[in-house]
C-alpha cells in the first residue's frame, strides 16, 4: 500500500483524533505531516486569493496550520469531523488579524508619518577606509579574526568559537574589546 493511499484512507476525525492523543513526547507525527500535506494546499490558496501575494500565502499556510495543531494537541476541536471548516475558519481569522494590522499601521503612518520622517533624516555616513584599515591591523590577530568572521564572513558565535578553539562566551567578550577599540580608533562615540 502506498503513502498516498493510506493518507486518503485516513479521516478527518480520525486523523484529529490521532493528533489529539498524541500530544507531547509521544505526538503521532505522521498523522501531522498528513494534515500539513493535506491542510496546506487549501490554506495557501485562500492565502493567495485574499492576500494576493505568494510569500504572505506561504506564511499564511505555515501560521494557520501551526496554530491548528497547537488547539488539535489541546483537544481544542470539539467535533472532530469538521476538520476542514475549523482551518478554514482559522485561515479566515488569521487574514482578518493581518489586515486589521496593516490598517492599524496605516492609521498611524498617516497621523505620525510627517513627524517620523522629519525626526529621522538620513544623515550620509562617510567611512574613512584607510583609518578602518589601520585600525584593524592594529587589533591581536584574535580579536582580528573574531571581527572578520563575525561580521564579514557573517558567521554565528558558535561557528566562529568552534574555528578558534574557544567558548562561544569567549568569543563574545573578544568581539566586545574588539569593538570598543575600533570605536575609539575611529573616534566613534560609544
Amino acid at each position: 500500500m502506498t503513502t498516498d493511499r493510506v493518507e486518503s484512507e485516513i479521516t478527518d476525525a480520525e486523523l484529529v483524533r490521532r493528533i489529539g492523543v498524541g500530544s507531547g513526547e509521544g505526538a503521532d507525527r505522521e498523522a501531522e505531516a498528513t494534515l500539513f500535506r493535506r491542510m496546506a494546499p487549501r490554506v495557501r490558496l485562500y492565502g493567495l486569493r485574499h492576500l494576493r501575494d505568494a510569500h504572505a500565502a506561504d506564511d499564511l499556510a505555515q501560521q494557520v496550520l501551526i496554530t491548528v495543531l497547537q488547539a488539535l494537541r489541546a483537544g481544542r476541536l470539539r467535533e472532530h469531523d469538521k476538520l476542514a471548516s475549523f482551518v478554514m475558519g482559522t485561515s479566515r481569522m488569521t487574514v482578518l488579524d493581518i489586515r486589521r494590522g496593516a490598517q492599524r499601521k496605516e492609521r498611524l503612518m498617516e497621523f505620525f508619518g510627517p513627524e517620523i520622517k522629519t525626526s529621522f533624516e538620513p544623515t550620509t555616513v562617510l567611512l574613512d577606509k584607510k583609518r578602518l584599515t589601520r585600525c584593524m591591523q592594529s587589533l591581536k590577530e584574535r580579536e582580528r579574526a573574531v571581527v572578520v568572521m563575525s561580521f564579514f564572513e557573517e558567521e554565528t558565535g558558535a561557528g566562529v568559537a568552534a574555528q578558534l578553539g574557544v567558548s562561544e562566551a569567549n568569543v563574545r567578550v573578544i568581539r566586545h574589546r574588539a569593538i570598543r577599540q575600533l570605536r575609539g580608533c575611529m573616534g566613534v562615540a560609544a
